[in-house]
């Protein structure tokens, strides 16, 4: 991992892509990092793989699809104005950070910092096989903020939970932008409608399994789409360009963000 910098980009509150035009990502186009004990997939530029065409989707800068060999993992490491959320998909993580936090995040579980004016932490695999994780970096809306920590756990279901909500409504962890993130595992075949408010970006980053989107004829442009989304693709958008989502015939796993 790097250390986030404060980006100049603050001002900007779509991170230059306030037309919303679609983006297709797929999972086989990412950044790909391997080395021992550590394959990551990025789905935007990250470390030493840049290209300016992949720089975010407005406030989102960072997925990465991690997968973290038994007994490894990164040792303490700064981070500074980035909100960071963890979705563990499969095994174990050990997280320790110089706020004090001490802690074992387990498949369906969501840890959520703020690094604010900074933080140091550490992300080790402490168990006997390998863990997958998505790590997500979002742009706070400003610097300077007083960092914090929270985690829980979600477990699976058909139909969208909610992870993260700046109001921290129901069970959703706060984030320091006006930000949303669901999580759904719908059954082959489950129909998931869009909880999107107008007017807000939108991207669906899909974890396992397939997915079949009803996009509204003719409002995604020129963008192809394949007939199902698969393992790591992403798609961005704007509210109202797509209808509804379908699982395919072995269900799928899937993360939907409301981007402002």
């Amino acid at each position: 991992m790097i250390q986030s910098q404060p980006d100049s980009r603050f001002p900007d509150p779509l991170g230059g892509v306030a037309d919303g035009g679609p983006r297709l990502r797929l999972g086989a186009d990412r950044f790909h990092s391997q080395r021992g004990w550590l394959d990551s997939w990025h789905s935007f530029s990250f470390g030493g793989h840049f290209d300016p065409r992949w720089t975010g989707f407005g406030p989102l800068l960072v997925i990465n699809d991690d997968r973290i060999g038994a007994g490894q993992g990164f040792g303490m490491h700064p981070h500074r104005d980035m909100e960071i959320i963890t979705v563990m998909v499969e095994g174990s993580l050990n997280h320790c950070d110089s706020m004090g936090h001490s802690a074992t995040l387990s498949a369906g579980e969501v840890q959520r910092m703020s690094a604010g004016t900074g933080i140091v932490h550490s992300e080790i695999n402490g168990g006997k096989r390998p863990c997958r994780l998505l790590q997500i970096w979002i742009e706070p809306s400003c610097p300077g903020l007083t960092p914090s920590y929270d985690q829980r756990a979600y477990p699976p279901t058909p139909s969208w939970t909610a992870l993260i909500d700046p109001a921290a409504k129901g069970r959703a962890m706060a984030i320091q932008r006006p930000v949303r993130l669901w999580r759904a595992s719908p059954e082959p075949g489950g129909q998931l409608d869009l909880p999107l408010e107008p007017g807000s970006l939108a991207w669906i980053q899909v974890i396992d399994g397939g997915l079949a989107v009803d996009r509204e004829p003719g409002l995604l442009g020129s963008i192809e789409l394949p007939g199902t989304l698969a393992q790591g693709d992403g798609l961005g958008f704007r509210s109202g360009q797509i209808e509804a989502l379908g699982a395919g015939n072995g269900g799928a796993d899937l993360l939907l963000f409301e981007l402002r």
